[in-house]
């Protein structure tokens, strides 16, 4: 008899293209030499090569096998929000680290109100892990920066503009981001986010334009991140104005005139049930507050 435990994780090495892949997705922790283990299994008590391992290829019994076993994992959650009657619901949200810790607990708070029996899924990462995490379906809403066009069958909410700026220690004799713009060469450490973030491509776009070379030298991981460094004297920061966020005591923010703001807010695929559209709708409300 087929173990269902084995067909669970084919199920996700065949949904995400490998075994590492599956590792990151599955929703409970299970490492890749134990996923690897129980797919040959699976493959010895079959008789067949489910897989080829590099480069990453389903054979023909693995299509059919995903093709016969997807629906069933793949309707888990609805079946079994039939089965509690409605009563529990589920939103898995993607963000950056600030809007997860500033932000969305407050609105959570409010959310839960109205669905007492919510389930919540939060995910930290980046502009480029949030949208692919919202292709394959891992997250069902992610907040984030918003590109000019959305990826294919995305839809999504403009909320906030948040002008670009750039940090520099408090004692910093440069008085405004002119000053640089007029240099031969700028040798101060830039300090940002990385490359692939529409923050940082927005930016360099902009300095392209103006004909300058400026170049991350510190690449972090969150804006806090580029503030605690460029507190810590390690180069200038670039990063965005937030209404009501204080900054560290030892920065202080240079406008970036003729830069394009940001445009933050959520992005999601398809039809949008209750409690992610009251979701929305409470971001809506949080960033008018935050804007006025």
């Amino acid at each position: 008899m087929l173990n269902i435990h084995h067909l669970e994780l084919f199920h996700y090495v065949a949904k995400h293209g490998g075994i590492s892949e599956a590792a990151r997705r599955m929703p409970y922790g299970i490492q890749q030499p134990a996923i690897s283990g129980q797919i040959i299994q699976l493959e010895e008590h079959l008789g067949v090569t489910l897989f080829q391992r590099r480069p990453f290829e389903l054979t023909d019994a693995g299509r059919r096998l995903q093709a016969y076993i997807e629906p069933f994992f793949a309707g888990l959650d609805t079946i079994e929000l039939e089965l509690q009657g409605g009563t529990a619901h589920r939103i898995r949200i993607g963000a950056s680290a600030i809007v997860l810790r500033e932000h969305l607990p407050a609105m959570m708070r409010v959310v839960r109100k109205k669905f007492p029996h919510l389930r919540l899924s939060m995910r930290e990462g980046y502009q480029p892990d949030l949208e692919e995490w919202l292709s394959n379906g891992d997250i069902d809403i992610a907040v984030t920066v918003l590109s000019p066009k959305p990826f294919l069958g995305a839809q999504q909410l403009a909320l906030l503009r948040l002008p670009l700026v750039l940090l520099v220690e408090k004692s910093s004799r440069i008085k405004s981001a002119d000053e640089l713009w007029a240099r031969d060469r700028i040798e101060d450490p830039l300090i940002a986010l990385p490359a692939s973030e529409s923050i940082c491509r927005d930016f360099q776009a902009e300095l392209g334009r103006r004909k300058v070379d400026w170049f991350t030298s510190v690449e972090v991981s969150s804006l806090e991140l580029v503030e605690t460094y460029v507190a810590n004297g390690f180069g200038i920061g670039l990063s965005v104005a937030v209404p009501g966020l204080r900054a560290l005591p030892g920065v202080r923010a240079l406008p970036l005139d003729g830069f394009e703001p940001i445009e933050l807010g959520p992005v999601w695929r398809g039809k949008l049930p209750p409690v992610h559209r009251e979701f929305i709708e409470e971001m809506k409300r949080r960033a008018k507050e935050i804007a006025t």
